[in-house]
């Protein structure tokens, strides 16, 4: 496999449905430059066999099933550890390459930079409907040289947080401390931000894959990875200034009351929530109150304040989305009301 230059590289978990679409888009426009490496965190559905039908068609597919599930970062850094492309591609398991995204990556790759972003549209979760046509707003391609680090960490880092779209330097990660960001759930910001860049990076603003939206595997701990993970991650990293990881993520988000309307809103705050999370951490005093408060709305009424908001005030299709998806959705709430009465 002397002659591999791209690896994607997936994690997954009893995803086998999703996985098996996934790596079909991939499948259909690999070149002999291309290989695909599957860490499988102890899956107990059929993915074992999504991966043996896939490697009739395809048989530059490497497939790891772990012993016991050790987490995602675990599984991203054990697949990236058994590629052998010059490049990884670090791809979510329920995505989608559009046709020619390879071969884009691949010419991207002659160039040698050390990092590549790869734009993305965001679907609905069977992938019919095109929700958002540029996840990241941009509408060049773009190389940030080494004197613009920071100017690439304000502009792209959130993005980043979607992993599908990360294609970096095997070197690079390699060289770079890993198990201290296993747990993070984002661990590949913690190994190309970790200290400044000795490299430049491209954005490729034209979207080669399509996000499948509302399919992500953490909602249930949406409050926890946000309100806690995400900014614990994004302020560790000092060399960056406080006004552009502040322009990321506020250092504690969860003092917003307005944040913690709109998690009541999708459902993934309450007073369990509050309790385990905000209640030793917020002071007696208005927000404190404000905080347990929102936790006592009643979802569904939460839930048409977010549906206003995001219809009237400030517009957004994947807010709306977000909000139609939770269990606290209005319709839902409604539904089983009068389930109740029957």
């Amino acid at each position: 496999m002397s002659n591999i230059h791209l690896s994607l590289c997936i994690a997954t978990l009893n995803r086998a449905a999703f996985l098996a679409i996934t790596l079909q888009s991939i499948i259909t426009q690999a070149t002999n430059e291309v290989e695909i490496v599957v860490v499988d965190g102890a899956s107990t559905d059929n993915t074992a066999e999504v991966i043996a039908t896939a490697k009739k068609t395809f048989p530059r597919i490497r497939y790891l099933c772990l012993a016991e599930k050790g987490g995602v970062d675990r599984d991203y850094s054990k697949a990236v550890e058994l590629a052998q492309g010059e490049y990884c591609w670090l791809f979510s398991d329920d995505d989608i390459l559009k046709p020619g995204a390879i071969r884009t990556v691949l010419e991207a790759i002659h160039d040698q930079h050390g990092l590549i972003i790869v734009n993305a549209e965001c679907r609905n979760s069977d992938l019919s409907q095109v929700i958002e046509t540029r996840r990241l707003s941009v509408n060049a391609r773009r190389v940030y040289a080494l004197s613009e680090n920071e100017q690439f960490f304000i502009d792209v880092v959130y993005y980043m947080s979607f992993i599908g779209g990360v294609v970096v330097r095997r070197d690079i990660w390699n060289n770079r401390e890993k198990e201290k960001y296993f747990g993070t759930s984002f661990i590949h910001i913690g190994v190309i931000f970790q200290r400044p860049f000795d490299f430049d990076a491209l954005v490729i603003a034209e979207p080669l894959i399509a996000i499948r939206l509302g399919n992500a595997e953490w909602s249930s701990r949406a409050f926890e990875i946000w309100m806690f993970k995400w900014p614990a991650l994004i302020w560790s990293f000092s060399h960056y200034s406080d006004v552009a990881r502040a322009s990321v993520v506020k250092r504690e988000p969860w003092r917003k009351l307005t944040a913690l309307l709109r998690y009541r809103a999708r459902g993934a705050y309450s007073m369990m929530v509050y309790n385990q999370w905000l209640k030793s951490r917020l002071t007696p005093g208005w927000r404190n109150f404000g905080a347990r408060l929102i936790a006592l709305i009643p979802e569904c009424f939460a839930n048409i304040i977010g549906l206003l908001y995001y219809s009237i005030v400030r517009y957004s299709q994947i807010e709306l989305l977000d909000l139609r998806l939770s269990r606290s959705y209005y319709r839902n709430c409604i539904a089983q009301l009068f389930k109740g009465f029957n």
